[in-house]
This record gives C-alpha cells, structure tokens and sequence, in this order.
C-alpha cells in the first residue's frame, strides 16, 4: 500500500462535518452584524461622514532603520516565512500583526508588505521543490493538477476578500478569521496526531522487515531506490513546461484585469463592474475543465481496473467532490482577500482532506501562492501602497527563510521517517495566526466599540 492510500483514509472521516461547522459559524457571525449595527454601541448610521472616515486607515510608514523593531521583525518575519512555507500557509496570519504592533504600519500597508513576503518565501521554496523528488513516485512533488484546479477558484476568492474587506466591519473579519483559523488549525492537529500513529506502526513493521532481511543476508536493496535520485528530475521540468503553458494564461489575464481596474477605472463605475464579474466565468470555465478532465481521467482508469489516482489525490472525482474543492478554493481566496495572506491557510489543509500526503500538500500550496502573491504584489506596486526599501529587505528576509526552512525540515522528515512533522507546523502556524489576529482584532474592536464608532456592514462604493 502507498504513502497517499492510508493518509487518505485517515483523511476521510468528518469532512462534511467540518463545512458545516464551517458555514454555521460563519452565518451567524454575518447574521449578528444586523443586530449590533442598529445597537445603542452603534449610535451613527452609514450617512455619517465622521464614522466612514474613520473605518478608513491613514497611511503610515516607517523608515527602515536599525534598532529592536526591525530587528524583532527581522526574527518573526524568518521564522514566519521558514514555518509557513514548510506548511504551505504563508504565513499572513503573522506578518500582518507583526508589521502594525512591532513595525507600525498600517493596516493596509501591512497587507501589502505580508504579500511581498510571502511572495519571496514561496518563490524561494518553489525553486528548492523543483529539485525534490516524490518520496514514493517517479513524479514532481508539485501536483500540478491540484495546482490549475484550485488557482482560478483562490483568484476569484481573492477578487471577492478584497471587496468584502470595504464592506465588513473590522470586528466581524476579526470573528470569521477566528472561527476559520481555530476549525483548521484543531483539524489538521488531530491528523498529524493520527499520521504519527499510522508513521509509528509504519517504521516498527520496517524495522521487523529489514531484520528480518539482514537475517536471510539479502543483497542489493539500495538498487530500487537509484532511479528516484536522477528520472525525476527531467519530470519536473517537462511537468513545469507543460502546465504553465495552462496556468500562464489564466494569470496573465487576472493580471491585465487587475491593471484595468485599478487604473483605468473607478470604483463602482460600468466598466468596473463588467470587469470584475468577467472573471468568474473565465474562472469556473478554467475550474470545470480541469476537474472534467481529472474526472474523467479517473473513471477511464477504473473502467480498466486501475485503481491509481490520476493526481495526488486520493479521491473519486464526483461531483460532490468538484463542489467540495471549489467552495473550499473559493473560501481560501476570500480568506487571502479578507486578511492579506496567499490563501494557504485553507489550501493546505483542504489538501491534506483530500488524501494528498504532506510533502506534496505543502509543496504545491506553496507553488499556488507564489503565483496569487505575486500579482497581489504588482497590484499593490502600482498603487504604491509599501515602501519599496521595507518590501526589498522583508523579500530578502522571506527568500532566505523559505529556503533554508524547506531545507532543514525536509531533512528532518527525511531522518525520522515522519511526514507528520510538516502537518504539526501546518497546524502551529494557523493557531499563531488566530491568537495573533484574534488579539489585533479585539483591542481595535474594543476601542472602536469606546469611541462609539460605527459597528455595521460599510459602503463599498463610499470614497
């Protein structure tokens, strides 16, 4: 039995569970806006100029200086980006606070620069990864399925987190972050405790194994494993030319329609709007080819009597599993719009639900993000919303880390034989993110809630 066929039934348990805690939550929250926007905390109304003005944040940079604040940042931002490239989440949950509490800038400016470092770290981890084989197959350890079937739907999700980051009230993208973060970071937890298991039972039967050939004096082990070390890599780069030829396309429209609209129009105005809801047909059409094409990839293999998954996933392409993974793609963008993250924190653990092994989890999530921080990263560049010396130095820091981050751990899951170690980051590195953000969003909830500010949805066409 394979490395993805036991993740994936350890995978398979309470999926539907989780989205409807998932869309519970997340209803209520929304629901409860209607209330504490008419209450007596919320004495102005969306007319106010005094209240829109101050839900609008006033641009603050520092200078990039020598002293304990870069210095903390230069720390927080390395550790960041190292974890979160190895568990495939980015790491925005913590760049954002650590920008505006240790740094001061900002809340939209720290967004922009959390984009710059993710950007730099995935970058980096892509270019180790291509370097690395499969841990079990003769393939890249970049899906680069999983890759074209979720970018349209995180693209799409992005386009709808920024727009709803104008019109939701900061404490209730506080209570959503919170909800989301705690749900996947307790779930991915709970599988890198049963993955550890499974690992345990694995290396105690391989141990029995290989005393048991030490004993027969067996020759020539080692002759099995000297294909991985040199095929791979003429896969990789033939599997990278082949797919970009697909994802180029996609991107490079998403980003002449974000140049459109960020410079040649108006918010709110005709062409705004023709714009913006053009690219949900052109990303559901590039969604439902790939997954039709998976699907039926999967069924002709069946048919033949070959139960081999045609990707990574351990799945039967239905279509409850098509809508599964959009709404999820769908959810990780919004969620990357929302916070100003690469949309890794719902990527990586959607992988890990739909039978893909961490290695491969973490690898092509961080190949996902590198393409949507990037554009984020012109789109912010052309509206001039960081300090480009701040950007280069944190880019600088975010390269570094993300390389040598997918070094050292992919040694250590290498010597221990536990692919687990890759989730437990995963997993660490949300729940830093939903303590960090939940304690931002609460002492500014809490101030707004003093200075009697307005607490209710916003206007999103209100300059």
């Amino acid at each position: 039995m394979n490395g993805p066929s036991w993740y994936g039934m350890i995978n398979s348990g309470s999926s539907k569970s989780f989205v409807v805690y998932l869309l519970a939550a997340s209803s209520l929250a929304v629901a409860s806006t209607f209330f504490i926007s008419h209450g007596p905390s919320s004495p102005y109304g969306f007319q106010d100029q005094h209240v829109i003005l101050s839900s609008r944040s006033v641009r603050v940079w520092p200078e990039l200086t020598v002293n304990w604040r870069s210095a903390v940042a230069t720390v927080i931002g390395f550790l960041g980006s190292a974890f979160g490239t190895v568990g495939g989440v980015g790491g925005g949950g913590i760049f954002v606070p650590m920008l505006t509490l240790v740094v001061g800038f900002d809340a939209k400016s720290a967004a922009a620069l959390s984009k710059c470092m993710i950007m730099g770290a995935s970058a980096s981890s892509v270019w180790y990864n291509l370097r690395v084989s499969h841990p079990s197959k003769e393939v890249p350890i970049i899906d680069y399925n999983l890759a074209l079937l979720f970018q349209p739907m995180l693209m799409m999700g992005i386009t709808i987190g920024v727009e709803l980051s104008v019109v939701f009230p900061f404490w209730l993208i506080t209570v959503l972050i919170i909800i989301l973060f705690i749900g996947t970071s307790s779930r991915s937890m709970f599988k890198g405790v049963e993955m550890w298991k499974q690992e345990t039972l694995l290396k105690m039967e391989m141990r029995k194994q290989e005393e048991a050939k030490s004993n027969q004096e067996v020759v020539g082990i080692d002759t099995t494993c000297e294909p991985l070390l040199h095929r791979p890599e003429k896969s990789m780069l033939e599997a990278l030319r082949f797919n970009i030829r697909f994802l180029r396309p996609a991107l490079d429209d998403a980003l002449i329609i974000s140049i459109l609209l960020q410079n040649n129009s108006e918010t709110c105005s005709l062409f705004y709007w023709v714009v913006n809801i053009l690219q949900f047909p052109v990303a559901l059409s590039v969604f439902l080819w790939e997954a039709t094409k998976l699907w039926r990839e999967s069924r002709q293999r069946r048919m033949q009597g070959n139960w081999e998954s045609v990707c990574e996933a351990s799945i039967e392409w239905t279509g409850m599993q098509v809508v599964f993974c959009a709404f999820c793609g769908l959810l990780g963008g919004t969620v990357g719009g929302l916070l100003g993250s690469g949309g890794g924190f719902i990527l990586g653990p959607l992988l890990l639900e739909i039978g893909v092994i961490p290695q491969v989890a973490s690898a092509t999530a961080t190949f996902v993000m590198m393409f949507s921080s990037s554009l984020s990263v012109v789109e912010f560049y052309l509206l001039k919303r960081f300090p480009i010396p701040y950007a280069l130095y944190l880019i600088s820091v975010s390269v570094l880390a993300g390389f040598w981050g997918q070094f050292f751990v992919r040694k250590l899951v290498k010597i221990l034989r536990r692919a687990s170690i890759i989730v437990f980051i995963l997993s660490s590195v949300i729940f830093a993110s939903a303590l960090t953000m939940g304690v931002v969003g609460t002492e500014k909830s809490i101030t707004m809630i003093k200075n009697h500010e307005y607490m209710g949805f916003l206007s999103f066409c209100e300059k």
